[in-house]
C-alpha cells in the first residue's frame, strides 16, 4: 500500500468513525425519546376517559413507532461493533467470512459488519 492509498484509507476511516458516532448518538436519543413518548401516551390513558377511535390511533401510532424503535435497537450493536472494528482496524472486512465489505456498502450503512449477500443469507435463515 503506498502512502497516498493508506492516506485515502484513514482519511475514509475517520470520516465512517464520526459518521457511525454520530448515529449512534442520534438514535440514542430517538429510543429515549420514543420510549419517554410511549410512557406518557400510557399514563394519560390510564387517567383520562377517551373516545375508542382515539385509543386506536394512539394504539397503532404506538405500534408504528415501537417497531422503529425495535429496528433501532437492533442497529447499536452494529454500530458498537463497526467502531470497535475501525479500533482494532479489522473495519470493512466481513465479520463472517472475512471478505471485504465493499466500499459502497459501507458508504451507504456505515454500520455494515457484513457483506450484502451475507445479511440476505442470515434473513432467510430466520
Amino acid at each position: 500500500m503506498n502512502d497516498k492509498t493508506s492516506g485515502s484509507e484513514k482519511a475514509f476511516l475517520d470520516r465512517q468513525h464520526a459518521r457511525l458516532l454520530k448515529l449512534h448518538a442520534e438514535i440514542s436519543r430517538t429510543i429515549e425519546a420514543e420510549e419517554a413518548e410511549e410512557s406518557e401516551v400510557q399514563e394519560q390513558s390510564l387517567g383520562a376517559a377517551q373516545e375508542a377511535e382515539d385509543d386506536a390511533q394512539r394504539l397503532s401510532l404506538l405500534d408504528v413507532e415501537g417497531t422503529i424503535v425495535r429496528q433501532n435497537m437492533e442497529r447499536l450493536p452494529m454500530i458498537e461493533r463497526a467502531l470497535a472494528k475501525i479500533g482494532d482496524g479489522t473495519y470493512g472486512y466481513s465479520d463472517s467470512s472475512g471478505k471485504p465489505i465493499p466500499r459502497e456498502r459501507l458508504e451507504a450503512m456505515p454500520e455494515a459488519i457484513n457483506t450484502a449477500d451475507e445479511d440476505a443469507k442470515a434473513a432467510s435463515v430466520r
